[in-house]
């Protein structure tokens, strides 16, 4: 997953492109609601997905060795994963993981999908380990080429065959809306995109994986036509805040990705939608804190990623500095949860109207981005070489994880 910044500098996110005047300024906030959730949704802890990626490597390494680092003690993260570097597709890994995200309460994982051929090698095992802990998986379709969005139909008719059919349905995420009707939930990645955009040295530069919001309708009709059969209810969701493309593109609602977008500024998103008839998922997250990298090319349109949330400039060496920045991030966890509960269970709401609650929690294990909830080492735990290359882990890595699992536990409880 590209960083926020770049993402937006590359025309990857649609913050940047919103129309206003279909996004009034006035929040549907309604706090008391979420107390109904388990009354309407049996399964509830399968309408809290971790985004998950699979994508780790050692031997040799891919990913822990990006933005110039050279793991595995100097590794693409600004905070060190408890477990060390890991290879995705470790079957011991996987059992971590899935204890952690079923002790936490969350009931599924979204995993992140780069096409086909892109699976075979950790899907298959990644989801046995996933059934025996009873933890559903979903995809989260990324853009892996610049033609994928011809594609769309075919990728999610692949999903359903090689890890729905195929597996007899044994852990394939199927949603159970509030009026009954059962189906999958598919979320993309950088779909409503600008054709051109700016660049820092006033270059006009072409988006190469721009789709047409007609390409996107075709796509999005063939979907309904191939699972019409089988499902009560397909719901695709498109990762932007464009709401007239989105609703163009024929999509059934929005999944926003990027942590950068506050929750304070989500509320007129929502309403947005909800005059569009489109449902929304706003996710709970811990900020962000994005790897920088070490070599940039002399003119290169790049700027570092700040810690979010907060404008604050740390001095990562310090104990009390980290601690600062960890209150940030539990502030922003609680910020987020309470706010995506409250909007999308808000009366009149379009999720209320078409019985849909779904909160993607982001991420379980995106460590380039630091908005991880997978558990870090303790700074106390890190050893020498490790503090000298400054990585931002308190005193207390599984704290994000402990904030997520007493939130969980107290709606999932009523």
């Amino acid at each position: 997953m590209v960083t926020a910044g770049a993402a937006l500098a590359a025309g990857r996110s649609e913050a940047g492109w919103i129309d206003q005047r279909v996004v009034p300024r006035r929040p549907i906030v309604d706090p008391p609601a979420e107390r109904a959730l388990a009354d309407r949704f049996t399964d509830l802890r399968r309408h809290f997905i971790f985004e998950y990626y699979p994508w780790y490597r050692t031997n040799p390494y891919r990913h822990w060795n990006e933005a110039d680092r050279q793991p595995p003690i100097d590794i693409a993260s600004n905070y060190v994963p408890r477990l060390g570097a890991y290879d995705s597709r470790s079957a011991a890994v996987m059992e971590q993981h899935a204890r952690w995200i079923a002790d936490a309460g969350a009931g599924a994982i979204n995993v992140s999908w780069w096409g086909p051929g892109s699976d075979v090698d950790v899907i298959p095992t990644l989801m046995d380990v996933m059934r025996a802990h009873d933890i559903h998986v979903s995809f989260h379709i990324e853009p892996y080429a610049d033609d994928r969005a011809l594609h769309y139909a075919r990728d999610i008719q692949h999903l359903i065959t090689e890890y729905g059919d195929r597996r007899h349905w044994d852990c394939f995420l199927l949603v159970r809306h509030a009026d009954g009707k059962v189906g999958p939930v598919f979320k993309s990645f950088g779909t409503i995109l600008v054709p051109l955009f700016d660049d820092c040295h006033g270059k006009v530069v072409h988006v190469p994986n721009y789709a047409a919001d007609a390409v996107w309708a075709e796509q999005t009709a063939q979907v309904r036509k191939l699972l019409a059969a089988d499902f009560d209810r397909v719901t695709l969701l498109a990762d932007s805040l464009d709401l007239p493309r989105v609703t163009a593109g024929g999509f059934d609602g929005i999944a926003i990705y990027d942590n950068n977008v506050r929750p304070d500024e989500w509320a007129p998103f929502a309403h947005g939608c909800t005059a569009r008839d489109l449902v929304f998922s706003f996710n709970c997250n811990p900020g962000f804190d994005g790897v920088a990298l070490r070599h940039v090319d002399p003119g290169a349109c790049y700027t570092p990623p700040r810690f979010q949330p907060g404008d604050a400039t740390y001095d990562w060496s310090r104990q009390s500095q980290r601690e600062t920045a960890a209150a940030a991030s539990l502030a922003r966890i609680d910020e987020s949860f309470r706010t995506t509960v409250a909007l999308q269970t808000a009366r009149g709401s379009a999720n209320v109207r078409r019985g849909f609650f779904l909160t993607y929690l982001n991420s379980f294990n995106e460590w380039h981005e630091g908005h991880q909830f997978e558990p870090m080492k303790n700074a106390s735990t890190l050893s020498a070489d490790e503090r000298a290359i400054g990585y931002h882990d308190p005193d207390d890595g599984a704290y994000r994880m402990n904030a997520l699992t007493k939130l969980l536990s107290g709606v999932l409880a009523r």
